[in-house]
């Protein structure tokens, strides 16, 4: 497993395993998703993949506790990353929260905590004045941000008086806004954008056409997965299938190994299975060529979908006319 080139107490792993889905309803998993869990986590140690990212609004707490039990003695030797859903991120209620996951983790120290969202009302002077305390009694070890802006990330840094080490971000071929800041800062500043949604939810797997839509509610919601886009979307599959052919590899894999060519970026997908979880291991190590990454570029840069408020009235109609057809 490749991990990132940087001064860190651990090796952060090029890919990492996102755990939204674990105990979270909205994916539909059901009960047996505690077993199946626990077999992701350690294939994935097994893979060599060292970071694990949750977060205590995932399954309101379950997650967390899922993922420190999966990890059992395992958690001091990987990178154990969650996150504050910053409702009232002021000083105090940020320690408050960071004692209260790092006891469902069943850990001492949250290698990574992150702030879930900017607030708009809290500065985050306060935010991460608390933060800073967490670091200088050990209960945290890098600070990182989540769906912030460039500027924001920045002003972050300047009040916590030390590296924020990353930021979350959705990234993925089709949402490529962090190539134009984010990611460039990153690498000139040692910093690390840690990719979610790196699959567009699995609208870039192939596995999902107009004819085959996907039935989760989560998908349901994403107007990427309304018929039109994954019609308007065709072209772009047939690409990431032309090069996954050269390679051996799945259209996610290539999707993957599209995020992961940038030095200071790192994805973390969820896996439904360890079958999952192999495939998204292995993508680390795919290199793709200059004329692969230059046509993935140009067929992303072509797919132009629906989205923001032109696609609310069709997710409604799609919605709510599947429901009455069913």
């Amino acid at each position: 497993m490749r991990v990132v080139r940087l001064d860190t107490p651990k090796p952060i792993s090029k890919i990492g395993l996102g755990t939204w889905q674990f105990g979270s309803k909205e994916w539909g998993y059901g009960r047996d998703y505690e077993r199946r869990a626990t077999d992701i986590v350690r294939w994935a140690l097994d893979l060599g993949v060292t970071l694990f990212d949750t977060a205590e609004l995932y399954g309101f707490g379950r997650s967390e506790r899922i993922l420190g039990a999966a990890l059992g003695d395992d958690r001091s030797r990987v990178v154990v990353a969650s996150k504050i859903f910053p409702v009232l991120p002021v000083a105090a209620v940020v320690q408050q929260r960071a004692v209260a996951s790092a006891a469902r983790l069943g850990v001492t120290t949250i290698d990574l905590y992150q702030v879930h969202q900017p607030n708009p009302v809290v500065a985050d002077a306060t935010t991460m004045r608390g933060m800073r305390g967490l670091q200088d009694v050990g209960l945290v070890g890098e600070v990182g941000v989540s769906n912030y802006n460039l500027r924001r990330w920045q002003v972050a840094e300047a009040a916590l008086g030390r590296r924020v080490l990353s930021n979350q971000i959705r990234y993925s071929m089709i949402d490529r806004g962090p190539e134009e800041d984010l990611i460039p800062y990153a690498g000139l500043a040692g910093r690390i954008v840690i990719a979610y949604s790196p699959l567009a939810q699995g609208f870039l797997s192939g596995r999902y056409d107009a004819k085959h839509p996907p039935s989760g509610a989560v998908r349901r919601a994403n107007p990427y997965f309304l018929p039109e886009n994954l019609e308007r979307g065709a072209a772009l599959i047939a690409t990431l299938r032309e090069v996954a052919d050269a390679h051996d590899a799945t259209p996610s894999q290539i999707a993957l190994a599209y995020v992961l060519r940038h030095p200071n970026v790192v994805a973390i997908p969820g896996a439904s299975g360890v079958e999952q979880m192999e495939r998204n291991a292995a993508a680390a190590e795919i290199d793709l060529g200059d004329d692969e990454y230059a046509a993935l570029v140009t067929a992303a840069r072509q797919f132009r979908p629906v989205t923001g408020l032109p696609a609310v009235p069709k997710l409604i109609r799609a919605r709510f006319g599947k429901a009455r057809n069913g």
